[in-house]
């Protein structure tokens, strides 16, 4: 293909996806589901390009970038709270559907054998949450399902990918079972700990070259720092990405400017929208070329039809089976947070002086402040997890919705191309993965609306988020208010602030006027300039506290990001004229 040609598909695809994801919104369908449709009907057309990409180039290009850009958005807290149910779905489901397809296709196919069987059973055991969450935000999911979705998402490719690369290796050699273990164990505990420091030190420099420009350029490599050392020491690199990302959007309110963080923000979406969709568009264009490959093969597209059908309602029941007792889990958690959580209110009620408790009482006497002071909060973030379980449940309905939300993805298609080109039967093994793929996707995509109808979800209480939104707002109002009252308060090596200043910013900022109710504006540049700087430390001392309000896990992620959002767009307003 020429430079001219590939210019011209790339430039009709993104022109493509865009009026694809117009008119998707428009009928009220999930952009995704349509792409993969659109894909199908092109690929039969004559005369439109089939353009053969790399799986490696998916595997090792695409994917980092987009697990990172959902892990960065992904909530540290949500993360953690969900933590089992995402391991049960990301882990446990997806080895059980490895060796039950395994299982599947090494009966309907014997002569592939059994690590080709399981290779194929790791490709298509992960799912796509991608379509899933899509469709649930339209029609108001509860956060807390959204979030087990979009966390199962995340790890679960990492899981089926490091069991389809023992697979392999057994296609070639002899791969025990204990060794399949050992190197998964290997495989997480070394990309957590490069995911980490990747995180960290992603954070720390980026945030020494205040340009919102460079900001986002380094974010542009990050997922492939994290990617490719954890790759070559022979663990899971989209986990590093994973665990990368979570870093990062834990610790950037912390140290990044506002800034570079919406510019990041607005950057990071389109590229994760454009790499999703082409994606799901060149999944829907690859079905004429496989089948042309099948029969080249001598293979019949009709048994891979087939055994692709079976394989598909294999993994959606084992879906559907394993999230009922998933879901029992959760109610024993949440009875076990609701025997806890007495014991919790008794605790805080000492911290507080309200009771008196003398084995706490002489504890903490002999306690340093400091160590008291991180007891209280491990105590209040350990009442916040527990009322967490109690208000925010999934319940039997959600579990209906999550069973049925196991659609896989493009991703499937490309792991399926990876198997070794000497695999028996390896174009109907690869086709085989694609049809399971767009079975689940558009039979459960196309349905997941009407489950989600039928099982009468329960939508999220606009009216608790409002007044979470509130309370956290006057939070942040009351942090203001405590700067600007203070007595000690002055412009560094300028002295004190000009009263006419601590006025306006007390407006600005919405804080109840002390002696004087005026609003007067700044006139000379001088004042101009206190103004800048005022204006810009209360709303840092609110971002502070805003943190702290994060991590002590009393607000919903939801007002959180409300009124992140609303400190960050005033914070980058002002730094962009304090740049000037």
């Amino acid at each position: 293909m020429s430079s001219v040609d590939l210019t011209l598909v790339v430039v009709l695809g993104v022109v493509s996806i865009v009026l694809v994801a117009a008119f998707s919104e428009r009928l009220n369908l999930a952009a995704p589901l349509s792409l993969v449709l659109v894909g199908i009907g092109l690929s039969f057309l004559p005369g439109v390009p089939h353009p053969e990409v790399e799986p490696e180039l998916i595997l090792a290009g695409v994917l980092p970038p987009l697990l990172y850009s959902a892990a960065v958005n992904m909530p540290m807290v949500d993360f953690r709270r969900n933590i089992r149910p995402i391991t049960g779905l990301a882990v446990l489901l997806v080895v059980g559907s490895t060796l039950g397809a395994g299982w599947l296709f090494h009966w309907l196919v014997p002569d592939i054998g059994w690590p080709a069987a399981f290779a194929l059973g790791a490709v298509i055991s992960p799912t796509d949450a991608v379509a899933a969450t899509s469709v649930g935000r339209r029609l108001g999911l509860p956060p807390r399902l959204l979030t087990v979705l979009e966390g199962e998402g995340l790890v679960n490719d990492a899981s089926a990918l490091v069991l389809l690369r023992s697979a392999v290796a057994a296609v070639a050699g002899s791969v025990s079972v204990w060794g399949i273990v050992g190197e998964f164990v290997f495989a997480v505990v070394v990309a957590v700990a490069i995911g980490i420091l990747v995180g960290y030190v992603n954070v720390r420099v980026r945030a020494l070259l205040g340009n919102a420009v460079l900001n986002t350029a380094i974010s542009f490599v990050v997922p492939f720092i994290a990617f490719l050392p954890a790759e070559e020491a022979g663990a899971s690199g989209v986990l590093s990405v994973v665990v990368a990302g979570l870093v990062t959007g834990h610790l950037a309110p912390r140290h990044l400017r506002a800034t570079d963080r919406l510019a990041e923000t607005v950057n990071w979406r389109t590229v994760a929208f454009l790499l999703e969709s082409g994606m799901f568009l060149l999944m829907g264009l690859s079905v004429k070329t496989l089948v042309d490959e099948v029969h080249k093969d001598g293979s019949s597209a009709w048994q891979a039809l087939s055994i692709g059908l079976a394989a598909s309602v294999l993994v959606i029941l084992a879906r559907i089976v394993f999230v009922g007792p998933l879901v029992a889990g959760l109610y024993r958690e949440q009875r076990r947070a609701a025997r806890f959580k007495p014991r919790l209110e008794t605790t805080r009620a000492v911290l507080r002086g309200d009771e008196s408790d003398p084995a706490v009482t002489e504890r903490l006497d002999k306690a340093s402040p400091r160590r008291v002071a991180h007891f209280r909060k491990r105590i209040d973030r350990a009442a916040a997890d527990v009322e967490f379980r109690l208000t925010e449940t999934l319940g039997w309905r959600g579990g209906v919705v999550l069973g049925w939300a196991g659609m896989r993805g493009a991703i499937t298609l490309a792991a399926a191309q990876t198997l070794p080109q000497d695999t028996p039967d390896r174009g109907l093994l690869v086709l085989i993965a694609y049809v399971v793929a767009t079975t689940t996707l558009l039979v459960q995509g196309l349905t997941l609306p009407a489950v989600i109808r039928a099982a009468r979800v329960p939508e999220e209480d606009p009216g608790k988020l409002r007044r979470e939104y509130v309370s956290l707002m006057t939070e942040l109002t009351d942090a203001a208010k405590s700067l600007l009252d203070d007595p000690a308060l002055e412009d560094p090596g300028n002295g004190p602030f000009s009263e006419r200043v601590v006025d306006r910013v007390r407006a600005d900022a919405r804080v109840p006027a002390g002696a004087s109710a005026k609003q007067p504006a700044p006139e000379h540049s001088e004042n101009v300039y206190q103004y800048l700087r005022l204006r810009l430390r209360v709303l840092t001392e609110q971002s502070e506290r805003l943190q702290r309000a994060r991590s002590s896990g009393r607000y919903s992620s939801e007002a959180l990001g409300r009124a992140q959002t609303s400190l960050d767009v005033e914070m980058a307003r002002l730094e962009q004229l304090a740049d000037r």
